[in-house]
């Protein structure tokens, strides 16, 4: 009797064990629909279709939904993406704002507040990083709300998903939650082996503006090299970067 007592009480033990791992995991699942409507409304705004629907959709989220439904970094990557992507497409093609003003120009609405692009990449995707900071200056009057929404850590690769409208721009693809890392990894090393030359004779690699105006992000000049060898596959530690002048011809619609 007293081993079966023992029994039960360990039997006892481990499903409430197991019950609280469960309901303690739970909070790191994805909003599988929040990540969807982001997806949605991209492919909407690529095959030229109505996005009335989608934008209202997204509105009825709170600040407190996007936060809870975009638990991990992964996630936030995935859906603000897309959601840059998206708008920056919406304002130039349907807006019609010029350039100067589609940055800065708050447009994404949830019920408690309303983003502009700028606070998307900067203020969520960069962690609150000045505009104009070279990735090492934080951003001292960040806008409502991005300190809930931002990542937990910087993940350069960002910048080469990131579309602007210019034909130096990266082009634009559909970020999802699980893949996400094979999807940047893949943009990453696409765009700068397109956007790299490395002239042995001079032992000079000419590469995009990108990693001159975020330098910080790239963990600065020596993080700089260290990346392009990597997807370059070669030393380039003994070798002068220079960056290339950023074309900003309009080039919408470039989607990969």
């Amino acid at each position: 009797m007293k081993n079966l007592f023992k029994l039960v009480i360990s039997v006892v033990i481990i499903a409430t064990s197991s019950s609280f791992c469960v309901a303690q995991s739970n909070p790191q699942n994805p909003n599988t629909k929040l990540l969807s409507l982001s997806e949605k409304l991209l492919y909407r705004v690529k095959t030229d279709a109505p996005v009335d629907t989608f934008q209202r959709d997204l509105a009825r989220y709170s600040v407190s939904d996007v936060v809870s439904g975009l638990p991990n970094d992964n996630a936030k990557k995935a859906f603000w993406l897309n959601i840059y992507n998206a708008y920056y497409q919406l304002l130039a093609t349907q807006k019609h704002l010029p350039k100067a003003k589609i940055f800065a120009t708050k447009c994404i609405q949830f019920t408690d507040t309303t983003l502009s692009l700028d606070d998307v990449e900067h203020g969520i995707l960069r962690k609150r990083k000045w505009k104009f900071g070279l990735g090492y200056i934080p951003d001292f009057l960040p806008a409502k709300n991005t300190k809930q929404l931002a990542v937990a850590q910087v993940d350069y690769r960002i910048h080469f998903a990131l579309n602007c409208g210019a034909k130096s721009c990266p082009p634009i693809a559909f970020y999802t939650y699980d893949k996400i890392n094979i999807q940047l990894e893949l943009a990453t090393r696409t765009f700068l082996q397109g956007e790299t030359e490395v002239n042995e004779a001079t032992k000079t690699v000419h590469t995009t503006k990108i990693m001159e105006w975020f330098s910080g992000d790239f963990g600065g000049a020596k993080g700089v090299k260290k990346i392009l060898g990597t997807y370059l596959s070669k030393d380039l530690s003994a070798y002068k970067v220079k960056f290339r002048a950023y074309n900003w011809s309009e080039e919408l619609n470039n989607y990969k």
